[in-house]
């Protein structure tokens, strides 16, 4: 069975992109989030296999939604992708959980190696 993926950002055209490359190649999206809170929400409705998580959202950012999916789902996978090449955001979100880290603009076969080695 397809693995499903949340795709959080606040970015319409970036949403796009990803569902673009993942529906390509035969994921599922369980739904879309623009910011935080909605992300925390669908996640907690839909329970996909993967979250792709921008940090830079409003109402509430990646790094605390991510704190959140953890708090309520340990196992939960959740790949962080930000256009902030920063260090320390990309170390916060390693220790609060983020499997992995894609820096946008990001090329489809980057976003492709980090959700497969996710959730294969």
């Amino acid at each position: 069975m397809a693995k499903s993926v949340l795709i959080c950002d606040d970015a319409a055209f970036m949403r796009m992109m990803i569902k673009d490359i993942l529906t390509k190649n035969g994921y599922n999206i369980a739904g879309e989030a623009e910011n935080g809170i909605k992300a925390v929400d669908k996640y907690l409705e839909t329970k996909p296999d993967l979250v792709m998580m921008d940090i830079t959202m409003p109402e509430m950012d990646g790094i605390q939604a991510l704190k959140k999916i953890k708090a309520s789902d340990p196992g939960a996978n959740v790949i962080m992708c930000s256009a902030m090449g920063q260090q320390a955001m990309v170390i916060e979100s390693i220790q609060s959980g983020a499997k992995d880290f894609i820096v946008k603009p990001f090329q489809a076969d980057r976003v492709l190696e980090a959700v497969k080695k996710a959730v294969g």
